[in-house]
């Protein structure tokens, strides 16, 4: 779904972050936890589980090591400084999601990126090393919505104090969500109607 910046302006004026919701007059609205697990399907997850960071966590290093299957070398040598973290350029992700012999290791690198790049992009064009621990977490069947969703509230907490800011999170998701609230979508007339510019 291609985000509408404008739409997503107009959507950010309304959050209230006294409240951690969207206040619409005298209706309040928040996204929850049943909600996005329904939108993003992972209701098999174990849900009793909420993703939580480990004690003995492996370096951003090692993290890259397991999910791509590449040698120490070829990690070192990709891991870049961008701002106050570690992250890997997406490029460099390309040739292991293409050419890797472990048909599990090229989605996995793929998967990686996807969260990376779309779910929380936080530096243009780069994985951010917070996604490998997020990725590391998911192997062990726990929900990612907990993360995602306070992600989102704490972007939209930052747009908002600062009366501008870039939203670093899943907004296609946020949308979405909206859209299920506010509108009728005839989603086969969307899909029937798309143009090869609506594709990002």
């Amino acid at each position: 779904m291609k985000v509408d910046k404008h739409l997503f302006r107009a959507l950010a004026q309304f959050w209230n972050p006294a409240y951690d919701c969207f206040t619409f007059g005298k209706v309040d609205l928040v996204p929850t936890m049943e909600e996005y697990m329904a939108l993003l399907r992972c209701s098999k997850i174990q849900v009793d589980k909420v993703y939580s960071r480990v004690v003995n966590v492996p370096t951003f290093f090692k993290k890259l090591m397991n999910i791509t299957g590449m040698s120490e070398q070829w990690v070192a040598t990709q891991i870049k400084q961008k701002g106050d973290s570690k992250c890997i350029p997406w490029k460099n992700l390309k040739d292991p999601i293409l050419v890797h012999p472990d048909t599990k290791k090229k989605v996995d690198v793929f998967t990686l990126s996807v969260y990376g790049l779309v779910v929380f992009p936080k530096a243009l064009g780069h994985v951010d090393e917070a996604v490998t621990d997020l990725f590391n977490r998911l192997d062990k069947r726990v929900t990612p919505v907990p993360v995602i969703l306070a992600e989102t509230f704490r972007s939209l907490n930052e747009c908002r104090r600062a009366g501008e800011g870039r939203f670093v999170g899943c907004g296609q998701l946020l949308l979405v969500w909206f859209h299920s609230h506010f509108w009728k979508v005839d989603k086969m007339a969307i899909l029937q109607n798309l143009q090869e510019e609506d594709i990002e």
